[in-house]
């Protein structure tokens, strides 16, 4: 399926492994033009030659933290005029509400509620002018089903969300569409560090402990980044232009509602 985006110029926010790494590719397979960042500039560089030399696509890289100005700017100065934008942050530490103070929700909400809001701010009005673009936000299934040791999360990208309900029916006349991917249990390192900390909790093995995870899911199994890199550029399409500010889980049915 032609995607109707090849030659386009897009910016991805932590790709240089899991998740984000998965848009990428699916967005380098459909002929998009990327300018990758992530903090560790030896494995975004590896990342971005592999893409580079598999989908013969231009990628550049910004090995810059996106969550500061400092680095919002070099990735801006990089690509001035993206036609997309995926926002995507690691998630803040788990733990209970009596672990955090100030300064681990200040963390949280820059991180996962400001820094995309800014990043749209810096872009929109160019996608506007040009009358075209679009914009996924990587969030979570918590925004959704509240997970109770994952708060600092469930509130930041809550927050993003309400910003992006209101945000995204503003702009979407002008052909600019805002959408958020909301993540189950995905194979990557963040859901293998879960595992690590159950297996040690209840005294089993790593294993074990994802096999009773896959138990719990009804699909029986983790999502793959390949296939959330796939939902993601179909958002980033040329047929998307008429799913506006939706929350679109990818979690295997773990959440349960008949209306979702």
């Amino acid at each position: 399926m032609d995607l109707g985006i090849r030659g386009r110029r897009a910016i991805v926010c932590a790709s240089s492994k899991g998740l984000g790494r998965g848009v990428a590719e699916k967005l380098a397979e459909a002929g998009v033009d990327l300018t990758l960042n992530a903090r560790t500039e030896s494995t975004l560089r590896a990342t971005a030659d592999e893409i580079a030399r598999k989908y013969n696509v231009k990628v550049q890289i910004v090995a810059e933290d996106v969550t500061t100005e400092v680095g919002r700017q070099a990735l801006l100065k990089a690509e001035p005029e993206p036609d997309i934008l995926i926002n995507n942050a690691g998630g803040p530490p788990p733990g209970a509400w009596s672990d955090w103070g100030e300064a681990e929700w200040t963390s949280a909400l820059n991180n996962n509620m400001l820094t995309p809001i800014f990043l749209m701010n810096a872009i929109l009005p160019g996608m506007i002018a040009r009358k075209w673009g679009r914009v996924v936000n990587i969030t979570s299934s918590s925004v959704k089903a509240p997970i109770a040791q994952l708060g600092l999360s469930n509130s930041a990208r809550a927050g993003l969300t309400g910003f992006v309900a209101g945000t995204a029916r503003q702009v979407a006349r002008h052909g600019v569409i805002i959408n958020n991917l909301l993540p189950g249990s995905h194979d990557t390192d963040r859901t293998k560090g879960f595992l690590e900390k159950a297996a040690a909790t209840q005294n089993i093995s790593v294993e074990e402990a994802r096999a009773e995870a896959y138990r719990k899911n009804p699909a029986g199994r983790y999502g793959t980044s390949e296939e959330f890199g796939a939902a993601a550029a179909f958002l980033c399409s040329q047929y998307s232009g008429f799913i506006v500010g939706q929350n679109i889980l990818l979690d295997g049915g773990a959440y349960n509602s008949t209306m979702g």
